[in-house]
């Protein structure tokens, strides 16, 4: 798993650093599938593609895999006007949890192209704890709040800080349990 992490986040770095981050369809389940497959190419088979199986981690289940696509439909029509109204949207695509794998890295740029786009911030993932993330994340289906205040104090108007975009690209990817050579 360690190689595919290494050339996804490669990938992600990429994304950012040529003018295809620019083309993505924000706040989409297309422009979501376009992250995924952008990020995990020639990794996975199944790169940019809804699952077709249902899925679940630490005893939650993801949305019902015979119901995926209206769920997503769903989803992208709800609205993003200000910084609640996209985390309730963003709560909802992690309880979808469309991929088989991938979610978490391709959900968190998405979330950033949205609040970049809708309220010209994004999060400085850098300073969010990778252990308070996950536990508001997992609570998150239940009530949102928490994960609301921990990501709205870590918001930063530095929307176009490579520094900020990278560090963060990597925090993101620590959260899915990815250290750096060096670190190991």
């Amino acid at each position: 798993m360690k190689n595919i992490d290494k050339e996804s986040l490669q990938n992600a770095y990429r994304l950012f650093e040529s003018d295809d981050i620019d083309n993505i369809d924000v706040g989409t389940t297309k422009g979501l599938m376009e992250l995924h497959s952008y990020l995990f190419n020639g990794l996975f088979d199944f790169a940019g593609e809804l699952r077709t199986i249902n899925i679940s981690k630490g005893g939650f289940r993801f949305a019902n895999s015979l119901y995926l696509k209206e769920i997503l439909l769903k989803i992208e029509k709800m609205t993003e006007g200000n910084f609640e109204e996209i985390i309730a949207k963003y709560v909802e695509m992690n309880i979808a949890h469309p991929f088989l794998e991938g979610n978490g890295r391709t959900m968190r740029i998405w979330l950033d192209l949205i609040l970049k786009k809708e309220i010209k911030h994004v999060v400085n993932w850098q300073y969010v704890d990778k252990t308070l993330y996950l536990q508001a994340m997992e609570r998150s289906p239940v009530n949102d709040l928490e994960l609301r205040t921990l990501l709205k104090a870590n918001l930063t108007d530095n929307v176009n800080d490579r520094e900020i975009i990278f560090k963060g690209i990597e925090q993101s990817y620590y959260y899915e349990g990815y250290k750096k050579e060096e670190d190991e």
